[in-house]
């Protein structure tokens, strides 16, 4: 457990290996912050990608709104979420860990002078099948 947190450029990595570094960073205690989270990627067909999220957007619930599931749109809290996901979220070291997880489009200026770090096995440069960007997902969604 360091207290330095740790500053990862999300440009042109692969969203899942990405999601899973952090996750694993953060239930090990450090504080993970991910930069330019709308340039991650996301690898598979466009329109496939686009029909599966699509689909995911329909869940509902007819009972109470207020647990009603939050279907995330912009390209930083859908990012968020997918590391949810990697978490145990109902255990109380999941929410303790998430709450380390700080994900920003873009580069806030108190971060402007770090040197982000880049993860090697997450890098979209490694692909030969198709991928699609945050950014484009959150658009064709609406977010």
């Amino acid at each position: 457990m360091s207290s330095e947190p740790i500053v990862i450029d999300a440009t042109n990595q692969i969203m899942g290996r990405l999601a899973s570094y952090a996750a694993k960073s953060a239930l090990s205690g450090n504080t993970v912050i991910v930069l330019n989270a709308e340039k991650a990627v996301i690898s598979g067909r466009k329109s496939n990608i686009v029909e599966e999220a699509k689909r995911r957007l329909k869940t509902r619930t007819l009972a109470s709104q207020t647990t009603a599931p939050v279907h995330q749109r912009r390209p930083d809290l859908y990012l968020r979420r997918v590391v949810r996901g990697m978490l145990p979220w109902k255990k109380a070291k999941g929410k303790a860990a998430f709450h380390r997880v700080l994900v920003f489009m873009g580069v806030p200026e108190q971060y402007s002078k770090t040197k982000p770090a880049k993860i090697p096995d997450a890098d979209a440069s490694r692909l030969t099948t198709p991928y699609l960007t945050l950014a484009a997902l959150a658009e064709e969604i609406g977010g």
